[in-house]
């Protein structure tokens, strides 16, 4: 797995077999800026937000999500 980038508050990953990995952090940041603090669970409530609307929309629109089991994902 190697790492693609690393952005405000996502790390996204390349399994290099045509599938990427996109881990959101609890990082805050504020006007393009990264601030020292933390927010407990930010990733994990962003996470749900992401796969709840995804899952709501998907007989609407096609989207990228395959799957946010952390079972599927690489170790």
């Amino acid at each position: 797995m190697k790492k693609i980038i690393s952005g405000k508050v996502r790390e996204v990953y390349d399994l290099e077999n045509g599938t990427m990995v996109i881990v959101t952090t609890d990082r805050i940041s504020a006007f393009d800026v990264i601030l020292p603090t933390m927010i407990t669970d930010k990733g994990k409530v962003l996470n749900a937000l992401s796969n709840f609307w995804f899952d709501f929309t998907k007989d609407i629109v096609k989207n990228h999500m395959i799957s946010s089991d952390l079972n599927d994902m690489p170790a």
